[in-house]
């Protein structure tokens, strides 16, 4: 609809440049430009790369998403932008980014938080979010579970990890295997040649006296590295296929566990996915098939809206609008350690 907002949406939380447009819940235009090759020598993201990353792509990412949208800088309604949480040198050329644009324009400006965006792209596929959902957000900085009444105002964390997330820990494995950087996109297509079953390894905080919807990954990272190194002192070679699938499962199987089982135990019908490792081939089925068992509902954005994007910024900005909520002061913070419960900044 014509009526609805026009929102801009920045997003400079790690590596990735992304700027979205949306107008009401449809999206006109979504371009990355990732510094991902530029981090993969080092075997992760470096902080000062992703930082000067963000400054060269910023301009030519905006002008590219306003071509693919057909309109112009004067057509915006209203910009958002990742404040946080994130990596505060990258999170800040976003914020910077967004108040200039914001005063050159004489638009509002919306900081919002990472993660409440990465609930609120899937309005951009399935239409709008049902109240309350459940959301399992997993990826390389975090891995939650959130009960969502309304992803502008009320997100409730029910459990997180406690020390490596998945996508870290998928990271870490790949570097064990020789797989390279990042680790996700490389076990997944790994796994598929090999035996989920091949090897026991651990499922963190899954016993009857733990946190039933915190996350744990240290372990199982160690009990891989272990494995592999005990295959190579004992001069055998490393089935690098079943390792990766045995892997995947056991993340997998805990990630899904645990999100149906707050589903359950909190009366939520509607589970969503979110997050760079919700591209994940086999999570993306485990959780269908654990959901059709249980009679919930699932919701999972296509796997280029799971990894970080201006598009998941712009759709939270725009039910920002469409809910009337105050617009960001033009001195927003860049908050690198913003918690989830803080929607806007």
């Amino acid at each position: 609809m014509a009526d609805e907002p026009l929102v801009l949406g920045i997003e400079t939380s790690c590596d990735e440049t992304g700027i979205g447009i949306v107008r009401g819940t449809t999206l006109l235009a979504d371009a990355v430009a990732s510094s991902v090759d530029e981090h993969a020598r080092f075997g992760g993201v470096v902080p000062e790369v992703a930082s000067r990353a963000h400054l060269e792509a910023m301009v030519p990412t905006v002008h590219r998403a306003l071509k693919t949208a057909g309109v112009t800088m004067a057509d915006i309604d209203a910009i958002a932008v990742t404040s946080g949480p994130g990596l505060a040198g990258a999170l800040l050329v976003g914020v910077a980014a967004a108040k200039g644009y914001a005063m050159a324009l004489d638009k509002p400006v919306y900081g919002v938080n990472h993660l409440a965006a990465h609930v609120c792209v899937d309005q951009l596929e399935h239409g709008r979010l049902p109240e309350p959902c459940m959301a399992l957000l997993v990826s390389g900085g975090h891995s939650s579970l959130l009960m969502v009444p309304d992803v502008t105002s009320d997100v409730r964390p029910l459990g997180s990890t406690i020390d490596d997330a998945a996508g870290e820990a998928f990271d870490k494995v790949a570097r064990v295997l020789g797989l390279g950087f990042p680790g996700g996109p490389v076990i997944d297509r790994k796994a598929r040649e090999g035996d989920p079953e091949a090897i026991a390894f651990p499922r963190g905080l899954t016993g009857p006296r733990d946190a039933a919807y915190d996350f744990s990954f240290s372990g199982l990272k160690t009990a891989v590295a272990r494995w592999v190194e005990g295959r190579a002192r004992d001069g055998q070679p490393v089935p690098v296929a079943d390792v990766a699938a045995s892997f995947q499962e056991a993340v997998v199987d805990v990630l899904t566990r645990k999100a149906i089982r707050a589903c359950r135990e909190n009366g939520v019908e509607h589970l969503l996915l979110g997050g760079g490792v919700a591209a994940n081939s086999r999570l993306r089925a485990m959780a269908a098939e654990r959901c059709a068992a249980a009679g919930i509902s699932l919701r999972v954005p296509r796997p280029g809206l799971c990894t970080d994007n201006g598009a998941m910024v712009a759709a939270l900005g725009a039910e920002m609008v469409n809910r009337n909520r105050r617009p960001s002061l033009l001195d927003i913070p860049a908050d690198s350690s913003m918690p989830v419960t803080v929607t806007q900044a």
